[in-house]
């Protein structure tokens, strides 16, 4: 097979590892497609004329192409596809995330690449797919991609589907980032994908709603909704649904939970910027509505942004395992009590713990994203009774486990460390309301056997 233009410096049979041509070649094979590229896996076939064959064998490519290497790119990737001999590909991955389309005047033989490619990967039964590009390229997934029966794994990075024609008959986990979905387009790929476990989407937008009734997809992950405006919804029925995390930037999206009735596992985890007045209050009942809809989860993970919101009456919540997940504007813990006392059955409390001061943050911002009556709030959040909100009656009968996290984040001012002494008051009233803990007392704190605390903090 031919190798030029991959290596220029002359490698010797004797600088070859003694023993190792006697591995068998499917060993080999397997130890070349953990190389980083399969660039530097035609390369190390270099070492040894015996080895000139295995780039034929190679049944994984991880392929890149850049602006400033185009041409060798190019040509690399054409040399790997003519000469391969495998029968089946079990992964196929092409990183086009440094190859600016408005920057080269290869178009053309852009198209014609990644045609020839995914003609290739589909002709060989694919199963793992990795397609990234950049958004000014303006791309749509390849037509042979769409329809590839034996595809099991699709991760896709800045691709629109026009419209295409979905038949994935074999997947079962699909990532998709950086992408525009009408509500029709949502329809058509969940009807595609038959077999479908995971799905995954970051910096989406597009459609108001997702409903799925697959007995089969278990997970679903929505990370950073993109070009948030005024008015935007998203509805989520999926009354099958195991796992759901939401996580990252909202923006004022609306979202709201339909249907999660069969959740087990709920991760919360996103950050909301609105505006006051009618905003403030349709995401306040959102709130209310969501934190219901997820109340029978075993495990349950909440971010910040039910602590934004005074007064949200919570239901009970059935969960046996919680973990807040706290990014504060000043540090502190005053709606933290309310949630609490809606988890009487919990048997694990985590609380990680991530500041961001409130002196750090400019004026105009704080004003932009938070009422005057929020802002007021996260201001005396110091002077607060953090357990005002909890009864003395309350007994956490179950409760075995609790684990605090301090973020590196947090420094050493004054007012964080007030905020430390209040999560070991926190601590103090689970604990003292635990029967089933075993507590001792050391220089006049409460300390309990089963209290982990971990300071990621640097001085």
């Amino acid at each position: 097979m031919e190798m030029t233009n991959l290596n220029k410096q002359k490698v010797t049979e004797e600088e070859t590892p003694k023993g190792i041509n006697k591995l068998p070649d499917s060993l080999l094979v397997q130890i070349l497609s953990l190389l980083p590229t399969t660039k530097e896996a035609f390369k190390t076939c270099l070492v040894s004329k015996t080895w000139r064959r295995l780039p034929t064998l190679i049944d994984s490519f991880n392929l890149t192409c850049s602006t400033d290497r185009e041409r060798e790119d190019f040509s690399v990737i054409h040399n790997a596809l003519a000469h391969s001999c495998s029968p089946k590909i079990i992964k196929f991955q092409l990183d086009l995330t440094h190859l600016s389309l408005s920057d080269c005047s290869c178009r053309p033989e852009y198209e014609t690449l990644i045609s020839r490619c995914f003609s290739f990967a589909v002709e060989r039964e694919v199963e793992n797919v990795v397609l990234w590009s950049q958004y000014s390229n303006g791309c749509t997934l390849p037509e042979t991609l769409c329809t590839c029966l034996t595809l099991i794994t699709l991760d896709v990075k800045h691709y629109g589907f026009n419209n295409a024609v979905i038949a994935w008959n074999s997947l079962k986990s699909i990532k998709l980032g950086h992408l525009m979905l009408t509500d029709d387009e949502m329809v058509k790929l969940l009807s595609g994908c038959p077999a479908l476990e995971t799905m995954e989407l970051y910096w989406y937008y597009g459609f108001c709603r997702m409903e799925i009734n697959s007995l089969q997809l278990k997970t679903l992950k929505l990370k950073n909704y993109q070009f948030a405006e005024n008015g935007n919804d998203l509805e989520i029925l999926a009354p099958y649904l195991q796992h759901l995390e939401i996580s990252g930037e909202l923006h004022d999206l609306k979202c709201r939970l339909v249907d999660v009735s069969s959740i087990v596992n709920a991760k919360l985890i996103f950050s909301i910027i609105y505006s006051c007045c009618d905003y403030h209050q349709v995401v306040y009942f959102l709130v209310q509505n969501n934190l219901q809809k997820v109340c029978n989860a075993t495990e349950l993970t909440m971010g910040t942004w039910f602590a934004e919101f005074k007064g949200v009456p919570v239901s009970e919540l059935n969960c046996k395992y919680l973990t807040l997940v706290l990014h504060m504007k000043k540090f502190n813990m005053y709606r933290v009590a309310g949630l609490l006392r809606a988890s009487p059955r919990v048997e694990t409390i985590n609380i990680e713990l991530e500041t961001t001061l409130l002196d750090d943050f400019p004026c105009h911002f704080l004003h932009n994203s938070l009422c005057n009556s929020e802002l007021l709030d996260l201001a005396n959040g110091d002077n607060m009774d953090l357990l005002s909100g909890v009864p003395s009656v309350v007994e956490f009968h179950n409760l075995k486990k609790v684990k605090i996290v301090i973020s590196s984040e947090a420094c050493l001012k004054d007012h964080v460390k007030r905020g430390f002494e209040k999560v070991s008051k926190l601590s103090e009233f689970l604990l003292l309301n635990a029967p089933a803990y075993s507590l001792s007392k050391h220089n006049g704190y409460i300390i309990p056997e089963e209290l982990a605390v971990e300071d990621n903090r640097t001085a």
